[in-house]
């Protein structure tokens, strides 16, 4: 059980959880696990936390095949820049290790946004909080619990 799980079952929302094995030598966290679990890439969102330059951190959920457009997250952040967080301010904050950050259940609350395009989905997938652990729930159940809003913030492929 991670902290992100325990939130979900805490608020009684619909999820289903998917575990796959992880494998370390994966270049990438998100589309490992959509390969592993046979989704579509878009479908899977990583969570990334991203510093602003008022030295505050938020956190952005966006596709595993998109990349994060830092001018958007600064800008729905009410921020003038943002640039991805260290490694070490990221763990700290969230309680999670890298590649298994969950948007969910964080340590510190942090402002939220999801990318719009999750809105196009019945589902998404999420890491759960742990690598090779990912909840699946819907777009309005997931930025319920995490306090967060849709807008764009990613460049798509």
């Amino acid at each position: 059980m991670t902290p992100g799980i325990n939130v979900a079952k805490k608020a009684g929302i619909s999820h289903r959880l998917h575990e796959y094995e992880h494998d370390a030598g994966h270049p990438s966290y998100g589309l490992e696990a959509a390969e592993k679990m046979g989704v579509p890439a878009h479908q899977v969102f990583k969570t990334l936390v991203v510093a602003l330059d008022n030295h505050s951190l938020a956190v952005a959920v966006i596709p595993v095949s998109a990349m994060l457009n830092l001018k958007l997250a600064a800008r729905a952040a009410g921020a003038k820049k943002a640039v991805m967080a260290p490694a070490a301010d990221v763990q700290r904050s969230t309680g999670y290790v890298l590649g298994g950050v969950s948007p969910l259940g964080q340590k510190k609350r942090l402002p939220t946004f999801i990318d719009l395009s999750a809105t196009q989905f019945a589902t998404v997938f999420v890491s759960a909080g742990r690598r090779g652990l990912e909840i699946e729930l819907s777009p309005d159940n997931l930025a319920k619990l995490a306090n967060a809003n849709f807008c764009a913030l990613a460049d798509t492929d």
